[in-house]
């Protein structure tokens, strides 16, 4: 079992409850990306946005920064908009990062629930699925085959080039699931890891999409052993509970009704949904003994092989924020992992 996290640099979206400058968003990344690796922590990713309220546009830059001042943990993209980017150069800047890593990277892609670089880089959301499905391909060729050959509907064709450096560590491709049935399946039967991102509900609704990536997996041959199964849910972690609501509370209420209001959600988040979604649902907020409960029911219930915390999820207190990562890695993983021996 492992345990990572990821964020999107959350910058704020008002002054009242709470904003922040890209510039030192960002190097609160690299100082909370270099405290999860000294508390344990398996995995770190950062996820590409285009738009104000987030500061990783380009997270290769952030990682590679990262790269050199950490030494275990595992450094990713969550996710890498691949719709709307190039996937060889995707592959030549993560290969790099590998490299630098010591076979620490990995590119987990997704076809973006953000919409913004598509009209920023040129493309067409009439072409959303077939871009995908396209850039996927041209990607994992870029990485399996030195010599490149792929005709193309959206860019020339190419003929037996091949994309340097190359990597020595078979880096990591995961594609990251919103939960619709097609992407689950697409993941299952290329034998790629998924990871489920769960923004709503009770996470143990996932359970039918999780056996059906399981079944479709097997059934296509792929090795159970090499199986990975993640998920992502939203939280942050504190021992003084009524405080860290205080604060998180209203953060998180203006970014999701921001965004709530841009897609048509219900954009209401009331004091009491918000509570009881931290004790049933998609948020993982509270003390360690109630966060490492929870991560443990996640685990359980679903039967995965990493949990993924995407902390702080709104944008919070450098220290605060810090405070979470270090309870998450010495005090929540050891509480789970006793949980799962039983």
């Amino acid at each position: 079992m492992k345990f990572g996290m990821m964020s999107f640099l959350e910058t704020g979206v008002s002054e009242k409850s709470g904003k922040i400058d890209a510039q030192t968003r960002i190097k609160n990344a690299i100082e909370e990306i270099v405290l999860a690796d000294k508390v344990g922590l398996n995995f770190y990713g950062v996820g590409e946005h285009h738009r104000d309220d987030y500061a990783a546009s380009s997270p290769q830059i952030i990682l590679a920064a990262a790269a050199a001042k950490t030494k275990n943990i595992r450094l990713g993209s969550a996710v890498t908009v691949l719709s709307s980017d190039d996937p060889i150069r995707l592959y030549e800047q993560f290969s790099t990062i590998d490299l630098i890593s010591n076979g620490r990277a990995e590119i987990m892609v997704g076809r973006g629930s953000f919409i913004e670089s598509f009209e920023l880089f040129g493309y067409d959301l009439d072409d959303y699925n077939e871009l995908f499905t396209e850039k996927l391909e041209l990607l994992l060729k870029a990485k399996n085959e030195e010599e490149i050959y792929f005709k193309s509907k959206f860019r020339k064709d190419i003929e037996g080039k091949t994309a340097y450096p190359r990597d020595i560590y078979d880096l990591k491709v995961s594609i990251g699931v919103g939960g619709t049935y097609a992407s689950v399946v697409r993941a299952a039967k290329l034998g790629l890891p998924i990871v489920f991102a769960i923004i709503g509900g009770n996470p143990l609704n996932f359970k039918p999409l999780v056996d059906l990536y399981k079944h479709t997996y097997e059934e296509n041959g792929h090795d159970l052993d090499k199986m990975e199964i993640s998920v992502a849910m939203h939280g942050i972690i504190n021992e003084d509970v009524d405080m860290l609501n205080e604060l998180y509370y209203p953060a998180y209420k203006d970014h999701f009704e921001k965004i709530g209001q841009e897609r048509g959600w219900s954009n209401n988040i009331g004091l009491q949904t918000y509570l009881a979604n931290t004790k049933h649902g998609s948020l993982i907020v509270g003390d360690t003994d109630h966060v490492a409960k929870r991560i443990y029911d996640v685990i359980n219930g679903l039967g995965i092989q990493r949990f993924i915390y995407q902390m702080p999820g709104s944008v919070m207190p450098h220290e605060l924020t810090m405070e979470s990562i270090e309870l998450y890695g010495s005090k929540v993983v050891p509480k789970v992992l006793a949980m799962l021996k039983k």
